[in-house]
């Protein structure tokens, strides 16, 4: 999972762990992976002028993940401060690839918890039918 990205640079966008995100043991449940991931994809899109909810509003398509390739090296516990990371792996027409990490933020260094490889398909706001990214976004991630 770790090619370089070809977007520009990684983002990073901290996350708390709260009791919401764990199980009865105080460990992140493991689909709250994919919740961190979605945010900080959110906010990375609008770190580059790209707000989801005008863009539908304006183009009427919308990012869809259509698959995502996920691995759990160690556990996020309660109260833990991650860094969740967003890089642009490729671009095609109609969708991105992008990798992502869940580290955790140490006094020795980030320790890498969980990364997964993200393909987001854009579509037809109105029809989920795939249609090519319009070329305003794909400037503004590469």
């Amino acid at each position: 999972m770790n090619k370089p990205p070809v977007g520009k640079e990684t983002f990073s966008w901290p996350v708390r762990v709260y009791w919401e995100d764990t199980d009865a043991g105080g460990i992140v449940f493991y689909a709250n992976y994919l919740k961190f991931f979605e945010r900080s994809r959110t906010e990375w899109l609008r770190a580059r002028g790209i707000n989801q909810q005008a863009l539908r509003e304006a183009t009427g398509g919308m990012f869809v993940v259509g698959e995502a390739q996920v691995r759990f090296l160690k556990s996020a516990r309660l109260d833990d401060e991650l860094l969740v990371t967003t890089s642009l792996l490729e671009t095609g027409r109609a969708s991105m690839t992008i990798h992502q990490q869940a580290l955790l933020t140490t006094t020795t260094g980030p320790r890498l918890l969980c990364e997964a490889t993200i393909r987001a398909g854009w579509v037809n706001a109105s029809t989920l039918k795939p249609d090519r990214i319009p070329a305003q976004i794909l400037h503004a991630l590469t």
